[in-house]
């Protein structure tokens, strides 16, 4: 990769790790579930009339998007306002690799190889690592939230691999359009039209820069960007740089919010991160070649 485009990916992977602080902000302001539901709204909207119609099969957006959408960032949301910090959420949700093998494995017949199988165990040790870490002084119920978060990015991955975007702006667009609606109705139902009317009547400008970042910055730059490098290199080349992000998100957690970072946590840093990189790697090494759809089910839902 030439530097200017390194340094692109590595511009993509700050944005998205920085998200995960601007996500605890934003809970401030908003409910977690309208919060959500703004996201994808302002992410849609106007984008949705200039990227063109959809390039896939609608089942695949409405899959993804119920998965992606309203199940995983519906779950890290509620999960980040449970307690669950920004640094951790970042690095917790790096999951998803192990759940994503897994559910390739059963649902597209992908067998995993030595070194996969040795990445997700090592992983999997990370994150019981974390869980020891986060058990001592956190909620565990924020945890498990977004250990769960990590498992529907992974349904939403498989459902990506299977639905092949050929453009990843366009198919993240699209993919925003479904779930405002199921996320507004959840809000009304769990957190109250009265909660919601309160939240929308105090926007400010630090709530409306909020939804800003998180949609337009995250979304329609980080995967427009993240775009144009697949379109140029191979997903191979790409897709590790997604494992800057829980980097970018602790170390700007304890920057901006002072989050602690016990030595237990940076074990559980270490052994989540390298575990995730060798289940990605050993993927990209298979016979078949990379191809751009893998690297977008790895980053869809990074941020």
């Amino acid at each position: 990769m030439r530097p200017l485009h390194i340094a692109l990916a590595a511009l993509v992977a700050a944005v998205w790790g920085v998200n995960f602080v601007v996500i605890e902000l934003g809970l401030d302001h908003f409910p977690p579930l309208l919060f959500s539901a703004l996201r994808f709204l302002v992410a849609a909207l106007p984008a949705v009339f200039l990227v063109g119609p959809p390039k896939v099969a609608r089942k695949w957006i409405v899959g993804v998007g119920l998965a992606l959408g309203v199940a995983k960032f519906g779950l890290l949301f509620i999960g980040m306002d449970r307690g669950m910090g920004a640094g951790l959420s970042s690095l917790v949700l790096q999951a998803q690799a192990v759940f994503t093998a897994l559910f390739a494995a059963l649902a597209l017949g992908e067998r995993p190889g030595r070194t996969r199988v040795l990445g997700m165990a090592v992983a999997l040790a990370g994150i019981g690592v974390a869980a020891v870490d986060e058990g001592a002084d956190g909620p565990v119920l924020a945890f498990v939230l977004v250990i769960a978060a990590a498992a529907c990015w992974g349904v939403s991955n498989v459902l990506t691999r299977r639905a092949a975007p050929p453009d990843a702006l366009n198919f993240m667009v699209w993919v925003s359009t479904v779930p405002v609606l199921p996320l507004l109705g959840l809000s009304l139902l769990f957190e109250g039209w009265d909660h919601d009317t309160r939240a929308l009547a105090a926007l400010d400008w630090s709530g409306a820069g909020i939804i800003v970042y998180v949609a337009w910055i995250t979304t329609v730059f980080g995967f427009g960007a993240w775009g144009f490098l697949l379109s140029r290199y191979p997903a191979s080349s790409v897709a590790p740089f997604t494992l800057l992000v829980p980097v970018f998100g602790m170390s700007s957690a304890a920057l901006l919010l002072d989050e602690s970072v016990s030595p237990l946590r940076w074990c559980a840093a270490a052994l989540l991160v390298g575990g995730v990189a060798l289940t990605s790697l050993a993927g990209a090494r298979r016979p078949r070649p990379a191809t751009p759809e893998l690297a977008e089910s790895q980053a869809a839902g990074a941020a």
